[in-house]
């Protein structure tokens, strides 16, 4: 059964989430009913709106170890992108929104964080660190076109001399290859470019504002010609979908310039999971039960496993035999190794206008 539409008069294009279900803190769900009048109503397209946000504090603290670092820095909620498996989709229930198309299309700009990120690098208790950024929602979506929310981040990090690690699927970040190419030459930038699919119909419909595959190997391409240190992220892996793309999608991102890659299993939290078998039935019926049951396999069972050390990769024999060829494409391709370590020793706080300067 798909999840009923979020409104019969809205007209989606290139979205990928159909249904609105309230997030998992609401007590009341909201239904679309017919008022018993016989007149069509007047159909509208679904806009992108932007709520403006200014937050006290940018830096999230975190202490996971299925991931490297334990600092990052979104400078936007929700994400134009659209991709219907984003694990970030949950988050928006704390702003009172849907998970679902709300994710997609009620966005929040933060746009006082790039001065509020340099105040909380001047005090004197920072201790720095590689920030990551894009953890959560895509720094490079859209919006930052109109906003540049996140080119100003960078030029704060780069006068204060602090490593960062990008995560993105967003072309738009060589708009900002100046910046990063600085940065990479001193040791304080790398960029990880995640490829889903080869496939450009199949990437349309799971991330339908996201560029295209190809253009993402030539920004891959761009960064890497520029001396920026690219990981690909072959993520997430999908069963059924994308899982037989491993290598072919290894070979394309090697070509490209990238020096690493990695890989994520599917992962489906909270309400990501309906929301994505809506989609699985929607657009690929034949297959939406085969998709899932290919999942639960390597999931112990159930749709997500939140464990930390399983719920990147997965367990049993299947998610063994998709690590292990990985494992061999990757070292076959010389994308086996990590990338140069960023260097955190070149930190300081740069002179603001009315400091006194050292005569020494």
């Amino acid at each position: 059964m798909t999840l009923p539409p979020a409104d019969p008069a809205l007209r989606l294009r290139a979205r990928a989430a159909a249904a609105n279900p309230v997030g998992r803190f609401e007590p009341y769900a909201r239904a679309v009913e017919p008022d018993g009048w016989d007149m069509p109503e007047e159909e509208r397209l679904a806009r992108t709106e932007v709520a403006l946000e200014r937050p006290r504090s940018v830096l999230t603290r975190n202490s996971s170890p299925d991931i490297p670092f334990d600092r990052s820095l979104n400078p936007y909620r929700g994400c134009e992108h659209g991709c219907i498996y984003c694990f970030a989709r949950p988050s928006h229930s704390y702003l009172g929104l849907s998970p679902g198309l709300d994710f997609e299309t009620k966005l929040v700009a933060r746009p006082t964080a790039p001065e509020v990120l340099a105040r909380e690098l001047s005090k004197p208790g920072y201790k720095v660190a590689p920030l990551a950024i894009g953890t959560n929602t895509d720094p490079y979506q859209p919006i930052e076109g109109k906003y540049r929310i996140m080119r100003q981040i960078l030029e704060v990090l780069r006068d204060f001399r602090h490593p960062v690690a990008i995560v993105t699927k967003g072309a738009l970040i060589e708009r900002d290859i100046d910046i990063l190419a600085e940065m990479a030459s001193m040791g304080l930038a790398q960029v990880g470019i995640s490829v889903t699919t080869l496939n450009a119909e199949l990437c349309r419909k799971l991330e339908p504002r996201a560029p295209s595959p190809a253009r993402r190997l030539a920004a891959i391409r761009a960064l890497a010609a520029a001396g920026v240190p690219v990981r690909a992220m072959v993520a997430p892996v999908i069963p059924v979908l994308t899982d037989t793309e491993a290598e072919a999608i290894l070979a394309a991102v090697q070509e490209a310039g990238a020096g690493a890659a990695t890989w994520i299993l599917l992962r489906l939290p909270h309400e990501v999971a309906p929301l994505f078998v809506d989609w699985l039935r929607r657009n690929v019926p034949g297959q939406a039960e085969h998709v899932m049951s290919r999942l639960r396999a390597m999931r112990g069972g159930r749709e997500n496993d939140p464990r930390f050390g399983s719920r990147m990769k997965g367990e049993g024999v299947e998610a063994q035999l998709l690590s292990l060829r990985f494992r061999v494409a990757a070292k076959r391709l010389g994308l086996d190794g990590k990338l140069p370590a960023l260097d955190c020793s070149a930190f300081r706080v740069p002179p603001r206008v009315g400091d006194q300067l050292s005569l020494f």
